[in-house]
């Protein structure tokens, strides 16, 4: 194969790329980057058996060529070495040609590279998963789920399946829920255009940050697609197939109840950075710990570290309902869970003193954070 392409383009895509392959595979070949050169276009793929990344370069983009190619072909390169070439080379352009011995020259300007490669035929097929049903979202309302659901799942492998975030269509509204057994995240979306009617699936959650990373926050579009134990997220030039996770996800409905003893309307960020300032001292305490009292007057907000001293914070109540109360929780999940919510109204609903509580915007019910509370009381 021999072709010449625009290094800065190149480079961009090989670094989406890269972000599939993991150096602890057991498979040495997927430690590297399969190129194979058509006609018109490169396609790059990289994976780890448990997500797999496939990035097509056409010959032109915007209606500018970036591509040139001699002679098809493919050859697999061993993915971060070839990465720091292409980044570290001196000109615009690079140059790639191979031989029957799956040997690459590289080059740019007066730099010149050999790299042994591997052959692409030993590279293991990707999962092929059906297009015919198909959800399409937005890519922003995509990146907002992830970035509402995906901090609350498990970072333990006790529970496989808790390391995913659980994808529930029924009845036209998909459930993205997320927990790690401490906290919940749940974020609904009623659907308009999906052809699924019903799905239960657990999407990893380190293949959701990577998806991430990869998609731009554009205005665009992006289709997803359902195998048996494989999910395709499909936009533009980039085709993201990951693993599904096996097993049941627990029923997380039970944990809703529907009517709180108390509920406090507060301001999302005075209550936020009033947490923040108060943990302070309760991560010196070693703990995270911060104890809460509410009633129809104020919220207070408390920490304590031997070692150090006491802090106290006052947040306004903007709306209370029920009886007064005193509660404990760990501030660095409220504080992710506050994070996770635009609205700058947040109700935090509770229903006992050891029951977990919820907090949601003001005047929505599609974005609900559950928190357990801590004994300390």
């Amino acid at each position: 194969m021999k072709f010449t392409i625009q290094r800065d383009i190149f480079l961009t895509q090989l670094n989406d790329t890269l972000k599939a392959i993991s150096p602890r595979t057991t498979l040495p070949i997927l430690t590297g980057i399969k190129l194979e050169v058509l006609d018109n276009k490169i396609i790059l793929t990289g994976s780890d058996s448990e997500v797999s990344i496939e990035i097509t370069i056409p010959a032109e983009i915007n209606q500018e060529e970036v591509l040139t190619v001699e002679e098809k072909g493919s050859i697999v390169l061993p993915g971060k070495f070839f990465v720091e070439i292409i980044k570290k080379l001196p000109e615009s352009t690079v140059s790639i040609s191979t031989d029957d011995h799956f040997h690459a020259l590289i080059k740019s300007g007066k730099s010149e590279f050999n790299v042994s490669g591997l052959d692409p035929d030993q590279y293991p097929l990707l999962p092929q998963v059906s297009e015919q049903s198909v959800i399409t979202l937005p890519i922003k309302v995509l990146k907002n789920i992830i970035r509402q659901t995906n901090f609350a799942v498990s970072t333990s492998e006790t529970r496989p399946v808790l390391t995913g975030v659980n994808w529930l269509i029924q009845d036209g509204i998909l459930s993205c829920t997320a927990t790690d057994s401490h906290r919940l995240a749940l974020r609904k979306l009623p659907l308009e255009n999906s052809t699924i009617d019903q799905i239960n699936v657990i999407i990893p959650g380190k293949a959701l940050a990577e998806l991430n990373k990869i998609i731009d926050d554009t205005d665009e579009t992006i289709d997803i697609f359902f195998a048996q134990n494989q999910a395709l997220f499909k936009v533009g030039n980039i085709n993201f197939i990951s693993r599904l996770l096996e097993g049941n996800y627990p029923d997380t409905s039970r944990l809703f109840p529907d009517s709180a003893e108390t509920s406090v309307n507060v301001q999302n960020g005075e209550f936020y950075h009033a947490i923040d300032r108060a943990s302070l001292l309760a991560r010196e305490g070693g703990n995270n710990v911060i104890k809460l009292s509410a009633d129809q007057n104020a919220v207070e907000l408390s920490s304590t570290s031997p070692e150090i001293g006491t802090v106290k914070e006052g947040v306004k109540v903007n709306a209370f309902t029920g009886e007064g109360l005193k509660i404990s929780f760990n501030s660095k999940y409220m504080m992710d869970a506050l994070k996770a919510i635009d609205d700058e109204q947040v109700r935090v609903e509770f229903f006992g003193t050891m029951r977990p509580f919820i907090i949601k915007p003001e005047e929505d019910d599609n974005v609900v954070q559950l928190i357990l509370p801590i004994r300390t009381y």
